[in-house]
Order: C-alpha cells, then sequence, then structure tokens
C-alpha cells in the first residue's frame, strides 16, 4: 500500500544529554516500561521525515533505548513490527482505515494519535472550541480565545458580517482548513472594512490582540510540557490603525527561526505562563481531544500578567527535536 506516494526511511544519529530526560517522556505517554529496548514505528512524509528524523534526535534517542524503524507502505501493517509506538503523519481516509484497523487489532501499541483525534485539528474553527469550553478562568491566570467570525462563502458580504458580529479591527484572517498546503498556513492582517473583500473564504477572521511580539509554544507529550517564546506580530498602535490601511499578508510567524528565548525582552514579555495553568490546560486538552503529542501557540495580552489567549492548536513532529533534544 503506498499513501501520497511517500515510504518513509530510517535512522542516524549524534547525541546532547542536557535535555535526554524528556526524550524518556515517549516512554510515558501511555505504553508500557521497559528496561529493554522500545521500538517505534514511523510512518512520515518525506518533509516530516527530513525534519524530524535528525541525527541529533536520533542518537539521543538511541542512547535513552528508543529505535526508529521505518514502515514500509508496500506491506500490511500488521505483518511489520513489532512496535512498542507507532508515529504517523500522513492523509487520507485509507491511510486513517489502516491505522485505525491496526489500533482494533494491537491494543498494547501506542499510536500517536488516533486520526479521528487529529482530524479535529484541520478546522481552525473546532480546534479552538474545546478551549472555550474548558472555562479556565481565575485558575493562575484566565484563559480564552481571541473574538472570531467564521465565513464560509461571499467575500463581498464579509465587511457587513464583521459589523454584525461587533469585531475590532484590525483582523487576522485564516484558512478555515488546514491541510498542510502553503495556502493553508496563510495568514493576512486586515485594517480597515474595505480591505475584507478581497479576502478567499473558507476563512476565520480573529481580532488582533497585543501581545508584546511574543509567542509562547506550548509542546505536550503525554505528561511532558515545554515552553518557549518565539518573535510574532508587533503590537499595533492606535496611530498606526488610524493611518494604515489595506490587506498585508504576514509571514508565517512563530516558526523555529524566530526564537526569542535568548533576547532581551522586557520581563512582562518574557514571563512564561503559570505551570500550574498549563499543567491544567493541558491535561484537559489532552483529555477532550484524544491526543498524545501536540502543541499550543498561546499570547498573553500586553498590560496584563494573566490573561491568556490560544491562537490555534496543532499536532507537530518537526520542532519536538529542538525541544526534546
Amino acid at each position: 500500500m503506498r499513501f501520497n506516494g511517500e515510504n518513509p526511511a530510517e535512522k542516524e544519529g549524534d547525541e546532547e544529554e542536557q535535555k535526554g530526560r524528556e526524550v524518556n517522556s515517549l516512554r510515558g505517554v501511555g505504553f508500557h516500561h521497559q528496561p529493554q529496548k522500545l521500538i517505534v514505528g514511523y510512518a512520515l512524509t518525506s518533509k516530516k521525515k527530513k525534519s524530524f528524523l535528525q541525527p541529533k534526535l536520533l542518537a539521543l534517542a538511541r542512547s535513552k533505548g528508543i529505535f526508529f524503524v521505518a514502515i514500509d507502505l508496500n506491506k500490511p501493517l500488521s505483518d511489520q513490527g513489532p512496535f512498542d509506538v507507532l508515529l504517523h503523519k500522513l492523509l487520507g481516509k485509507e491511510w486513517s482505515d489502516v491505522i485505525e484497523d491496526y489500533r482494533q487489532k494491537h491494543p498494547e501499541v501506542t499510536v500517536l494519535d488516533s486520526p479521528k483525534a487529529i482530524q479535529h485539528l484541520h478546522n481552525r474553527q473546532s480546534m479552538l472550541q474545546d478551549v472555550v469550553d474548558l472555562e479556565l478562568s481565575d485558575y493562575h491566570g484566565k484563559v480564552g480565545i481571541p473574538k472570531q467570525l467564521v465565513i464560509t462563502e461571499d467575500p463581498l458580504s464579509i465587511p457587513y458580517e464583521v459589523t454584525k458580529a461587533g469585531l475590532n479591527l484590525p483582523l487576522v484572517a485564516k484558512p478555515l482548513l488546514v491541510d498542510g498546503s502553503a495556502k493553508s498556513h496563510e495568514l493576512f492582517l486586515a485594517y480597515d472594512q474595505f480591505c475584507l473583500s478581497e479576502l478567499e473564504p473558507p476563512l476565520v477572521l480573529q481580532e488582533f490582540v497585543n501581545h508584546g511580539g511574543v509567542v509562547f509554544k506550548i509542546y505536550i507529550v503525554g505528561d511532558a510540557i515545554k515552553v518557549v517564546r518565539r518573535f510574532s506580530l508587533p503590537d499595533v498602535t492606535k496611530h498606526e490603525l488610524a493611518d494604515v490601511t489595506g490587506l498585508f499578508r504576514f509571514p508565517r510567524v512563530s516558526c523555529a527561526a524566530a526564537t526569542a528565548d535568548e533576547a532581551d525582552l522586557e520581563p512582562s514579555i518574557a514571563e512564561l505562563p503559570p505551570r500550574p495553568l498549563l499543567e491544567r490546560l493541558a491535561k484537559e486538552l489532552r483529555r477532550r481531544l484524544g491526543l498524545r503529542l501536540f502543541n499550543i501557540d498561546m499570547i498573553r495580552q500586553h498590560g496584563t500578567r494573566d490573561v491568556f489567549y490560544v491562537m490555534g492548536k496543532c499536532q507537530i513532529m518537526s520542532t519536538y527535536l529542538q525541544i526534546f533534544c
């Protein structure tokens, strides 16, 4: 069987000790704790394989008794292994059916993650609804999502719908669906009502929240949580909002290259979200989403210490290399 023309290959290596214990979180994602080696079967696209399975991670994993083995997509999955963990990042109904069938026949194997649970993250509206339902207010801080509006058709109606919904400019525009394509990551900042009709539905419009130009990326692997800072969009001043018009496409923010961990930031901006808040949030989202490997983008409203907004979440593997190695 072949999915999207991908056929993953195997492993190479090098090591770094400092955060090695966090790689051990791989052993705590819900499967057996065993002194002998742990086998992780993987099925990744060529792009994900190249970015995720880098020598540093593979060597560190080997030092902890964790070995990555490629799944041959031309052979039945049940005929391969045995595996302790199955890590996958392929799309399509055929592959989803294969994984679900494997999960039923091999309950002893930890699958990261269920295709049905991952599918939930492919819609920017549904992915944030769980945060709204949590009602995490006054628990070492307040967590919510920016006020938003979903537009499914007719771009000419967007200005009216925005006014009707009471959204304040500027607005961040994001494609509604996340399918891994470059287009699904295109983001725009709209400064005035007139430019809104230039947008292409289906999309999500969110009020822009000033956040000091820093986003917190929260990586969750089972019970392990790691937080890093990334540079984001700068704050929008009242002067800028009064003088600037139009629609501006901005580059993909919060990527690994935009690290802000070593930057000289104001303490009020650099301060990480409270640990108890993150632990509660991660626990509740794991339970609701049915995921054990995912990340969250969170911002702090500028000028506050305890008002946070979740901007999105996804299942991502490539940047875990920089977190756990």
